[in-house]
């Protein structure tokens, strides 16, 4: 694998092409019958009527936690985009970035109250293209990065900057380097809401699509619902919690070591999260073990131990040998999570050591030299627990979890020589479909080898359970989908009734493939269903729309495309295909306002400067009609069609 490829390790990215990307979100829309779970002692943790009561309900009773809380890094997780909230520098010698792949320059800057993201484009000394947006939202604590999202219509999406607080920089967001620039168009998913916030108000038949948000990881995302434990306290049921728990909330402290890790590597085992089938991001409670609700894959490669992620904690943890030994290391034996890094005494983590590595008979002893020691001050964390660079975000240094008795030094950092393939982190027998999925998932968002499905085929085609495999159609789908072998997915998908399927993706996967087999009307029905499981995944019903346009359905084509606007009126795909059905119709002032706004949105968008050049050409502005053949072509040198249009309008 390339380093290339390795560097683009769990960045989550969006790009949006003529064919929608097969990113899938493992969030299936079915439900299986309920399956015994494991019990527990925790009351909030299985009962399905606790509910969560929020920080502030927590904050009647818990004021000083509650005070320092807030000040940890999952209390400033997330906030609105004020000036007391960014740690970013907006003069201008900082606040300017150039995308030098995509020609655009970005300036972040304040208006009053308001913040906003500038993007521009400069030829020949002359802005040929501007667009603002405002920012709406801060992602992250400040003590390593400031990103940026805004809000249309309840619909969230990333911005394109990003303030590196380490090294005191804007520069593109991480993920957007290198091409891979998606500028104002990469959404805001409930997998990553839910690890950078509270939990929020989902609209779940979308992708990114929320009615209300939290501000800043809540109380209850390590103690589960509080519903139980408050309405004990209203009552003044009476509980001595020297003499034992109070069962209504889960404590942390209390759980064994396994469920305790198990609370942190929620978020803090980024990797490729494979949800179990019927399950959602919402469905983990503290007190659980993770893989009742989803496996966590990481990659492992031969060589290479030096290279980590940001958010890896409890994955570099694990390789530690203090953790193998110990069989009691938690993330709690050294944090404190009420109380911030930021304020937590050296001393803390300096015991958390010396608890096994003392001058006490029997405890594993320092074996540096006096001298050595003498001058890291005796500190453990220096030597055994460097900081250390993140491959998925640039700009940033982390403490490197993995405790090594010798760390990698800079002059000798490993190569990679071999992908060894997937590891579970939070289950040590997940089953083949599973494995399979997390092969998929792993080449869908970050290293696109053909080696990857033919490991996910493999899995797929050694699962025993009868009743398993009855559930594969699915799989197989997605497999054969990425593989472009659409004739396969269609194969499998004559095996089921559209309204059958209850997995978006499969049936948008499936209405995919007959379309572009350029079988429009089998296609139709599988756009369609898609669009009923997610009538908010607003690509979804584009697609369908445009579907419905191809077979010279206007009006219902039309309905479908405007409803997408209505939704978000920066859909740059809608916009185009709607200037393009007014066009047709002779309509031009209407397809002309609409052509524009997509221009304005994207001046590089290919089928939008294709109709706009055929537009100016049908109203004698043939020089304009030029110009935009000209761009597209500089832009899109593979796009036959505008070289056709463009000699021929020179001709």
């Amino acid at each position: 694998m390339s380093s290339r490829l390795l560097k683009r390790l769990l960045l989550l990215l969006a790009l949006f092409t003529i064919t929608l990307p097969a990113f899938f979100c493992n969030t299936p829309a079915t439900t299986n019958d309920e399956e015994p779970h494991e019990t527990s002692l925790w009351k909030n943790v299985y009962d399905t009527s606790a509910h969560y009561v929020g920080m502030q309900t927590c904050r009647t009773c818990h004021e000083s936690v509650y005070q320092t809380f807030i000040q940890t890094g999952m209390g400033q997780s997330f906030g609105l985009a004020t000036k007391e909230k960014t740690g970013a520098d907006f003069a201008p010698a900082h606040a300017l970035v150039y995308d030098s792949a995509l020609d655009y320059y970005y300036k972040p800057y304040f208006t009053n109250d308001s913040f906003y993201i500038m993007e521009f484009r400069i030829e020949n000394g002359d802005t040929v293209h501007k667009r603002i947006q405002r920012v709406n939202y801060i992602v992250g604590s400040g003590q390593h990065t400031n990103s940026h999202i805004f809000d249309v219509n309840g619909y969230l999406y990333q911005a394109p900057i990003t303030f590196y607080t380490q090294k005191h920089r804007w520069d593109l967001a991480p993920g957007f380097e290198k091409g891979a620039n998606s500028r104002f168009h990469r959404m805001i998913e409930i997998e990553c809401m839910s690890c950078h916030n509270g939990y929020p108000q989902f609209v779940a038949n979308s992708e990114n699509k929320y009615t209300s948000l939290k501000t800043g990881i809540d109380c209850e995302r390590c103690h589960g619902p509080g519903s139980l434990h408050v309405e004990d306290r209203k009552n003044n049921v009476p509980v001595d919690t020297s003499k034992g728990p109070d069962y209504t909330i889960v404590n942390p402290r209390r759980l064994s070591t396994e469920l305790q890790n198990n609370v942190c590597q929620r978020c803090h085992l980024q990797g490729i999260a494979v949800l179990n089938d019927g399950k959602t991001f919402f469905d983990f409670h503290p007190g659980m073990k993770l893989s009742e609700v989803m496996n966590v894959f990481m990659p492992e490669y031969e060589g290479a131990q030096d290279k980590m992620i940001m958010a890896s904690h409890v994955e570099r943890m694990k390789k530690s040998q203090c953790y193998v030994q110990s069989g009691k290391m938690s993330c709690i034996t050294c944090h404190n999570p009420h109380i911030s890094v930021k304020f937590t005494p050296r001393t803390q983590y300096l015991n958390a050591c010396q608890s096994c590595h003392s001058n006490a008979p029997g405890q594993h002893q320092c074996t540096e030299t006096m001298q050595a020691r003498a001058a890291k001050n005796n500190d453990c964390v220096t030597c055994h627990m460097p900081h250390n660079g993140s491959i998925d975000i640039p700009h940033v240094a982390v403490t490197d979890h993995f405790i090594r008795k010798r760390p990698v030094e800079d002059s000798m950092k490993e190569k990679i020589t071999a992908f060894l393939g997937l590891k579970c982190f939070n289950n040590d027998k997940p089953d083949a479909i599973t494995k399979a999925r997390g092969y998929m998932e792993f080449y869908e968002r970050y290293a696109p080898s053909k080696g990857l499905l033919d490991s996910a085929l493999y899995y797929l085609g050694i699962q025993g359970d009868v009743e398993a495999r009855k559930k594969q159609n699915r799989d197989y789908i997605r497999a054969y989908f990425l593989l472009h072998n659409y004739q396969k997915v269609t194969a499998y998908a004559t095996q089921l009734q559209p309204s059958a399927v209850n997995d978006a993706w499969t049936a948008y996967r499936s209405g995919e493939a007959y379309y572009l087999l350029q079988q429009a009307d089998s296609a139709l029905p599988w756009y369609q269903r898609a669009t009923q499981i997610w009538p908010y995944a607003l690509d979804f019903e584009n697609k369908y729309a445009t579907c419905l346009l191809s077979l010279n359905k206007v009006q219902a084509s039309q309905k479908v495309f405007q409803f997408v606007l209505n939704e978000n009126p920066n859909h740059v795909s809608a916009n185009t295909n709607l200037g393009y059905i007014y066009m047709q119709q002779g309509n031009n002032a209407m397809a002309y306002d609409y052509m524009t706004r997509a221009n304005a949105l994207d001046p590089d968008y290919e089928q939008n400067l294709v109709n706009l050049a055929v537009w100016y050409h049908n109203n004698n502005q043939p020089e304009k009609a030029k110009k935009c053949l000209e761009h597209l072509v500089k832009k899109h040198p593979d796009n036959d069609k505008g070289k056709a249009m463009l000699l021929d309008l020179e001709r």
